[in-house]
């Protein structure tokens, strides 16, 4: 993840307004009305010309980014004001917190493929796949796979046997589980991390560390989760197969 100074990287200390416009594809217009509302502060005025810089150039982008995720113009001017300063920060964090933790680049495979892979697929599976986000339809017949890991985790399964609805059953489940994971990690962070930072009024010299701690939280949350599952399938698989040595029927007869 760019640092935050890099959010802005290539702006021009100075701007017009027509060019400011440009570069943050606003009109003029809005640009005027988010100065009227205290949204963007005044530009530096010489010879009875505005100039803006990087600053703006930061705000006007994380309005533009906020606004589309359905934020109201009053939920962002009390986020800035805030700001004191370090838009880049705060738009440097919203994109670290928005970002998609999966790296994994979608494959695309028509129906043919699909059927090749596991068989005669009806719509009922299909759609259960697509309701476990395994599968995306495109229409004509494509479909994007979001996780090609996950996808050749449950090919393999099938290959070993397991049914294509029994090895669908086993992502449902595996999808509950990672949800109270990700729910017990967001809720530290909110609690230890992101709700001290906004009841400080979120001073601007600690915007650097609460987006350093949001980038982090993304390896951490993978290395904890496979630490964890790795010691609890290693004692799993102790103690079912301690289960199953013990039973009479599996002793080799003698004799």
């Amino acid at each position: 993840m760019a640092v935050a100074s890099d959010v802005v990287a290539g702006a021009h200390d100075e701007l017009t307004i027509d060019t400011l416009a440009q570069r943050t594809g606003m009109t003029v217009r809005n640009i005027r009305a988010h100065q009227s509302r205290g949204l963007l502060p005044p530009p530096e005025v010489r010879a009875r010309t505005g100039y803006y810089g990087p600053e703006h150039v930061a705000r006007l982008e994380l309005i533009r980014e906020m606004q589309a995720d359905g934020y109201n113009l009053e939920a962002i001017r009390r986020l800035l004001g805030g700001a004191d300063g370090a838009a880049g920060e705060v738009l440097g964090f919203r994109r670290a917190l928005t970002a998609p933790f999966e790296s994994e680049m979608p494959e695309v495979l028509d129906q043919g493929e699909l059927a090749a892979r596991f068989g005669a697929v009806g719509p009922e599976t299909l759609a259960r796949a697509e309701e476990l986000g395994v599968i995306r339809p495109l229409g004509e017949g494509r479909f994007e796979v979001p996780s090609p890991i996950l996808l050749r985790a449950a090919d393999e399964l099938i290959g070993r046997g397991v049914p294509v609805p029994a090895a669908l059953g086993l992502v449902e489940r595996l999808r509950d589980h990672c949800q109270g994971v990700s729910e017990a990690f967001i809720g530290l962070f909110l609690a230890e991390v992101l709700g001290p930072f906004r009841d400080a009024g979120y001073p601007s010299e600690r915007w650097p560390e609460v987006r350093e701690a949001i980038e982090r939280l993304r390896p951490l949350a993978s290395e904890a989760l496979v630490a964890v599952f790795q010691q609890t399938m290693t004692e799993a698989v102790e103690a079912a197969f301690g289960r199953a040595l013990s039973d009479d029927s599996w002793r080799i007869q003698e004799g």
